[in-house]
């Protein structure tokens, strides 16, 4: 049986990828360090643990929910919006979802038609370009210098235009940068978008994770025009160390969610429930632990950071969000004798066993995304391995 014309043209995940590569020779006994997935080291705090015991001793997570989330989650979502972006919804603009990825691929499955262009700042996250071609759309890829911390410009934007652009994706603080966009840059992309009637798609899943006095600005609170052209992409895996939940949501035009919501009523049926009691908690529980992950990584990255910027040939910027650091590595490919990232990548990962994720895969191949979601003592051994791999490398 042939497989689909979509299926073969589809990119795999580079992040689950070099993770899967890392776990399995982990699995072979191999002393792996992997800095590769996009995913707290934390356990799920215990109240929210609690919280689905609960719902599972009560009999409520046993049974089907409402395709667009329990009652009490779309209500817990518009009251973390209103808390956090100091913006009114009402549940009917709200859609959960099974993770923020599947929001994602529900909202251009239902806003895009063949050939519709979705301009998309480089560096990306590895999902936007393969799930806007699966809904037949056109990604339209433009570059943001490193020297302007990797964000793009509205003249940029107005040159990428056409009257094909139905969307801009806009995603600060940035997988895999961790830059920030300022509220006048926000700004002036938001009304470029309102004044062209190009939607923004606001993934905004890490914007509680921001450090040393960063401000996180939600670009949909800064006008009503930009709120109503905005949909916001969020979830709890990353601000509350529930990646394995997989729960997001997605917010704003009643129209659009009302889609969304038939696709996902066709596709999953429903997130599973268990999950959506335990985000009940997460978002209107205590957020003190939000705030301890957040030190913690803030006190890695201010650790770590001189240490790989020290690095032979690393070129990196201090990132303000998230939890990445992507430097760019040509001098270091020079150095080692190669003209791959990729390659540089996959040997790293054999003779040094220390797992990175090219930033290939992100538009960028002359980078590497290193992911400081994990324990101090891991990120500076690793950081002692790749110093090793790369002197090795250039006395050959």
């Amino acid at each position: 049986m042939e497989i689909s014309t979509r299926a073969q043209k589809l990119e795999p995940s580079v992040t689950l990828a070099a993770a899967a590569k890392a776990n399995a020779l982990k699995a072979q006994g191999k002393d792996i360090l992997s800095l590769t997935v996009g995913e707290p080291d934390f356990a799920t705090p215990k109240n929210i643990q609690q919280a689905a015991i609960r719902a599972i001793e009560s009999g409520k997570a046993s049974y089907y929910t409402p395709s667009a989330g329990i009652p009490q989650l779309r209500e817990a979502v518009v009251q973390h919006i209103e808390t956090y972006y100091q913006l009114q919804y009402q549940p009917k603009n709200v859609i959960v979802t099974d993770g923020a990825k599947f929001a994602l691929y529900l909202l251009f499955q239902a806003v895009l038609n063949l050939g519709d262009e979705v301009i998309i700042p480089v560096p990306y996250w590895v999902s936007y370009g393969e799930q806007v071609k699966l809904a037949e759309g056109v990604p339209v890829f433009i570059t943001g210098a490193q020297e302007n911390e990797f964000k793009v410009t509205v003249d940029q934007l107005e040159a990428a235009r056409t009257n094909k652009t139905k969307m801009l994706i806009l995603n600060s603080p940035s997988n895999p940068t961790g830059m920030i966009y300022s509220e006048e840059e926000l700004r002036s992309i938001g009304e470029w978008a309102v004044a062209n009637n190009i939607l923004i798609v606001a993934d905004d899943i890490y914007g509680r994770l921001v450090y040393n006095g960063a401000t996180f600005t939600p670009i949909a609170s800064l006008s009503e025009a930009i709120r109503q052209q905005t949909i916001i992409i969020n979830g709890v895996s990353k601000s509350y160390a529930m990646t394995g939940w997989r729960i997001g949501y997605a917010v704003g035009d009643e129209t659009i969610i009302s889609a969304m919501n038939d696709i996902a009523s066709q596709s999953t049926s429903n997130p599973t429930a268990v999950s959506q009691y335990a985000a009940v908690e997460a978002l209107l529980g205590e957020q003190e632990t939000v705030e301890t992950m957040r030190q913690a990584f803030e006190e890695r990255l201010n650790t770590i950071y001189p240490q790989f910027a020290a690095l032979p040939g690393f070129k990196l910027q201090k990132p303000h969000g998230a939890f990445y650091l992507f430097p760019n590595i040509k001098e270091t490919l020079d150095l080692c004798g190669y003209t791959d990232v990729t390659r540089w990548v996959d040997d790293l990962l054999e003779e040094a066993q220390v797992a990175l994720v090219t930033g290939a895969g992100f538009g960028a191949p002359e980078n590497v995304r290193i992911s400081y979601a994990t324990d101090l003592a891991t990120l500076e051994e690793a950081i002692k391995r790749i110093a090793a791999f790369i002197e090795q490398k250039s006395k050959n």
